[in-house]
């Protein structure tokens, strides 16, 4: 081997190049991705994500009823209220009522036997002829209508009164001075009115919708007790008037004769 060739195989390798080490993450012990051959780069803070609303889905048709639900329940005490008034019906007018009239006249509700005493009744009568001292007693007809039916005998049955026919709402007076007696329901009338003369007669006014007294007031002859109706066993609107002579169970007596004897015509 000469010289030249030993030479040549001695000849150094060329210089490798050296690659950085990676680093490695404290936390994960793995290798960085990053290079040492610069600054590390500043993480960033990390962003909070808003949170978008969710749609109602399926639910929201059982939410929009119920709130409405409560809507409605929240504003019945103002539709329902204390408001007594009443719309005027088919049976104001005598559709679709039984033809068949009985003036049992008996009381029906509690609201009926809460009358007065008949103790109590003199009591306020004495008072009341005290105040009529000063002033000539006068009688006046019961309600401005036409007579229907009289003090006789109807469809094969007593008819114990007078019948007035008058529009709905037509005012019902005191025929003359007394006390209330008792003013609520009662069988056949509907609603009546129960009023003691200084005489002690009962007078009945029957089948009013709307009555503005009750039991214990005085009244005097011409005050508005009420209003014509059509209550009860009717076939149309108006005022059935009765007098029974010495109290509630006495004897029915012709009301259009003791009108009559006191210049009161019907």
């Amino acid at each position: 081997m000469s010289l030249s060739s030993a030479q040549v195989l001695e000849k150094p390798a060329p210089p490798v190049a050296q690659l950085p080490r990676p680093r490695r993450s404290p936390e994960l012990g793995a290798a960085a991705p990053a290079l040492e051959t610069g600054p590390a780069p500043v993480a960033e803070a990390p962003r909070r994500r808003r949170r978008l609303p969710h749609p109602p889905g399926r639910r929201a048709p059982l939410w929009f009823a119920a709130l409405v639900a409560g809507a409605v329940v929240a504003g019945l005490p103002a539709v329902i209220g204390e408001d007594r008034d009443v719309s005027v019906t088919a049976s104001d007018y005598g559709l679709g009522v039984s033809t068949e009239v009985s003036f049992s006249g008996g009381p029906e509700d509690a609201e009926a036997r809460r009358g007065i005493t008949e103790a109590e009744a003199q009591a306020r009568l004495s008072e009341l002829a005290a105040s009529r001292a000063a002033r000539q007693p006068r009688t006046v007809a019961p309600t401005q209508g036409r007579l229907t039916t009289c003090f006789c005998m109807r469809w094969g049955t007593m008819h114990y009164g007078l019948d007035l026919a008058a529009p709905l709402g037509t005012p019902i007076l005191a025929a003359t001075d007394g006390v209330v007696v008792r003013a609520g329901r009662a069988s056949g009338y509907g609603n009546a009115v129960y009023i003691q003369d200084t005489d002690g007669n009962v007078h009945i006014y029957g089948h009013m919708r709307y009555y503005s007294v009750s039991a214990g007031d005085v009244v005097t002859a011409g005050d508005q007790i009420a209003k014509v109706g059509n209550e009860g066993q009717s076939t149309g609107p108006h005022l059935h008037y009765e007098i029974h002579r010495g109290g509630m169970d006495g004897r029915p007596i012709d009301p259009a004769k003791w009108l009559g004897e006191r210049g009161v015509g019907i």
